[in-house]
């Protein structure tokens, strides 16, 4: 349904590519979908184009541009799961966020200056709870995002509605994590969080062993009702 686009950085200076996947009406609104550590993989072109199939202008950029574009990976395999937990330390999550404000801008003038939700799994979790925290978006949700706990200090500045998914089994999200997500948002109006019991990490990626299909559905039907309050 979608192809890959480019998109202008905030400084003008380079492109980077981005999955646009578009409804078949006019958007209202815009989703983007930020990847794990895999790229945008199959698995984040398949919620790209489930998005636009329901009504929604939707992009995918790739964050690891910098590092090498179009990087594709399968969770399943230990190579290509080793090759990608290698990528974090050469991520500059700083820069990927000024990326991600260019992909907002982008997406913002595709759906006509409507507003813009983003969406994240695994790192790109921990990068969405970073947008909310420091980009212009509209509504924000986060999948087993890793080390939120380490940017409680900004959560002051969020000021858009925001949800983050956690499964309490998570081995890269420990229990110790969870407890001060919980405690350090708790006051926090803008913020909602959806415990999912006896879960590990990715148990919503699109494909793959890592999916937990009753649990992916009902997770993902709260992110729909979400947007569909939040991006009218």
């Amino acid at each position: 349904m979608g192809e890959f686009t480019s998109v202008s950085t905030l400084e003008g200076d380079a492109q980077f590519d981005a999955y646009v996947a578009k409804p078949e009406g006019e958007p209202t609104a815009a989703i983007i979908v930020i990847q794990e550590i895999f790229g945008v993989n199959e698995g984040i072109r398949r919620k790209c184009d489930a998005w636009a199939k329901a009504g929604y202008v939707t992009y995918a950029p790739d964050l690891f541009w910098r590092i090498e574009p179009h990087i594709e990976l399968d969770a399943d395999i230990p190579e290509e799961m080793d090759r990608a937990l290698g990528l974090i330390p050469k991520f500059n999550q700083d820069q990927g966020i000024r990326d991600l404000e260019a992909t907002i801008k982008a997406a913002r003038q595709a759906a006509g200056g409507g507003k813009v939700g983003l969406v994240g799994y695994c790192l790109g979790g921990r990068i969405a709870f970073m947008a909310a925290c420091r980009t212009d978006g509209d509504a924000f949700v986060g999948y087993y995002g890793v080390g939120i706990d380490g940017l409680l200090n900004e959560q002051h500045a969020i000021g858009k509605p925001t949800m983050l998914h956690i499964p309490t089994a998570d081995h890269f999200v420990t229990p110790d994590v969870q407890k001060a997500m919980h405690e350090g948002l708790a006051d926090n109006p803008h913020v909602t969080l959806h415990d999912y019991e006896g879960l590990d990490h990715g148990f919503a990626a699109e494909m793959g062993k890592r999916r937990v299909e009753d649990a992916a559905q009902l997770a993902d039907r709260r992110t729909a009702d979400f947007f569909a309050e939040h991006l009218a």
